[in-house]
């Protein structure tokens, strides 16, 4: 590729990026080169750890002090139609270029707003920094990109804080914050990441009005469903080079890298049920070694929740549920943030008690007992969450993470503990020389592997799976995926597993219950409710839900392309 076509927002050519280590020099970026034009929408993907991140920061200047950068060009048009050298500039050229020339949107908007200032001073330090209006006019400009975004009621929101928005009005006052400079290029690292189905539209429809405005847009994601929505050119990044690149189309229905063609058999969905989505792609999950009783495991009755507000109000979190879950089942609870998934979960676990209703386990009280009386039972029922570094005590190493629940529910000596924990670690595919290790020192799905062995070193019956697989790559996720099925079958545990993610929930569950405003509003069979949704809110659920429209993508034939059974 050139990058001297006049069309060319960016330019990039050769681009390396490489961290000097105490084990040796690591080269994160291996000579990556794509352009990208006024209008385009160009999708940089691949899983964790293969550059995509450190590519996005390396063309705004943020790969680190400790980054060593080179390319053989890298350049940006500015607005009076020159081109912009990025390759020598000092920190304070930097900040002239960023933001103005160049946005760059987030991932995690809580984490990236400051809690600590409005909406309106986040989006109002750009257009004051580069000094683009008065003083006088720039609430007016605050209140037109916050509308420009999506985002209601704006002069309102312009006075709140981050904590006081949703997560999708938050991830679009980033990109109101983005947009304050007037760039005509944005970089939007991972944008949709953990949002549900219907703020992700929401999102992603804002960055198309973008494109059609005549933006550039660098699209930096793992979620091939939204690539196939809204990308016009694919780039798929593995180990620090492109492998493939192209149209969209043409990429994602006729992949030519059998790395490309791994990320393809990862996605889960309802084709994939029953069958394996990361080694061996497309071979069955092995069906049980030994058949499992049907036992009632799980049964709330009527159960409601609500909290008070600030203003003396109360919310409902939980309104009139009823479910139950049987052994060996899975049932897959899906709705929107703030529909009350999260609350169910607590609820579950007595981590809340309900305000009304019941729930027993094993048909016996539950919710009811105190505390002292429910600890006996504790060891029955065990979480695994979205974010195991949240939970994990920093200073604990994997062994003594997993150790915790054989203290707490088990009569072990140390050497039996140990024994079991080594057991465990193999169990869920891990090597015991990682008990030695810190959180912080493990990848993302180690970690949540790690979190799976915490869950089932007391044996449970029940697992409450509460979005454990939205924060990781497609690989990742297919690997975790996978497992659970895994030890579902050896196992016969029961799971309650609660994503925003429809397609995950399409594959793994057995029935399906629906979630709106605390309330289930529709339940059944999985097949049943995807197939012939009675709710309107669980048809504009699958309206949102990103998908192909290749047929080739979604056809199980796929899956067995030979060299996409072994991951790399």
């Amino acid at each position: 590729m050139t990058i001297d076509e006049p069309a060319s927002l960016l330019g990039l050519e050769q681009l390396r990026v490489s961290f000097a280590t105490p084990q040796g020099i690591v080269e994160a970026v291996r000579g990556i080169s794509f352009t990208i034009a006024p209008g385009e929408i160009l999708a940089l993907v691949g899983e964790s750890g293969s550059g995509k991140s450190v590519t996005a920061r390396a063309l705004v200047g943020l790969a680190g002090p400790h980054a060593a950068v080179s390319a053989a060009a890298m350049s940006v048009r500015d607005r009076s139609g020159g081109t912009i050298d990025l390759r020598p500039l000092s920190s304070a050229t930097w900040r002239a270029v960023r933001g103005r020339e160049i946005g760059f949107i987030l991932q995690d908007a809580l984490v990236s707003l400051d809690p600590l200032r409005t909406i309106g001073r986040e989006v109002a330090e750009p257009i004051l920094a580069h000094q683009l209006l008065p003083r006088s006019a720039v609430a007016g400009a605050v209140a037109s990109l916050l509308a420009r975004v999506g985002i209601p009621d704006p002069e309102i929101r312009a006075a709140q804080y981050p904590h006081e928005l949703s997560g999708g009005l938050r991830q679009r006052a980033l990109i109101a914050s983005a947009l304050a400079g007037q760039p005509a290029l944005l970089i939007a690292d991972e944008p949709t990441t953990a949002l549900d189905t219907t703020v992700q539209q929401q999102v992603l429809a804002v960055l198309a009005d973008l494109a059609r405005a005549g933006h550039g847009v660098l699209l930096i994601t793992h979620d091939l469903g939204v690539v196939a929505q809204i990308a016009d050119r694919v780039a798929v990044i593995q180990n620090g080079e492109i492998v493939e690149a192209g149209p969209t189309r043409e990429i994602l229905t006729a992949p030519a890298h059998p790395y490309t063609r791994l990320l393809l058999a990862a996605l889960p969905g309802a084709e994939t049920r029953g069958f394996r989505l990361s080694a061996k792609a497309g071979e069955p999950v092995p069906p049980p070694a030994v058949s499992f009783a049907k036992t009632r495991i799980l049964e709330m009755r009527g159960v409601s929740v609500s909290y008070r507000r600030p203003d003396g109000s109360h919310l409902a979190a939980l309104a009139d549920v009823s479910l139950q879950v049987d052994t060996g089942e899975t049932l897959g609870v899906v709705g929107e943030s703030g529909s009350g998934k999260t609350t169910l979960g607590k609820v579950v676990l007595a981590l809340r008690r309900p305000d009304h209703g019941e729930i027993k386990l094993y048909s016996q009280p539950w919710s009811a007992l105190d505390e002292s009386e429910r600890r006996r039972s504790r060891g029955r029922i065990q979480a695994i969450v979205q974010d195991p570094l949240s939970s994990f005590d920093p200073q604990y190493t994997v062994q003594r993470i997993i150790e915790q629940p054989l203290l707490l529910h088990t009569r072990l000596d140390r050497a039996q503990r140990i024994e079991r924990i080594v057991a465990l670690m193999d169990l869920v595919g891990l090597s015991p020389d990682l008990l030695a290790r810190r959180p912080r020192a493990l990848s993302g799905g180690q970690r949540q592997r790690v979190s799976i062995a915490q869950a089932l070193a007391s044996e449970p019956e029940l697992l409450v799976c509460d979005e454990p697989v939205s924060a990781l790559d497609t690989t990742t996720q297919a690997q975790v995926l996978d497992l659970l099925s895994t030890l579902q079958a050896q196992l016969g545990l029961a799971m309650l597993f609660i994503s925003h993610d429809l397609r995950v929930i399409q594959h793994m569950s057995d029935r399906v219950a629906v979630m709106q405003a605390g309330r289930i509003v529709e339940t059944g069979p999985a097949q049943d409710v995807f197939d012939n949704p009675q709710h309107t809110h669980t048809r504009n659920l699958l309206d949102a839900m990103p998908s192909f429209g290749f047929a080739m993508v979604r056809d199980l034939d796929f899956l067995r392309y030979p060299d996409a059974r072994t991951a790399p």
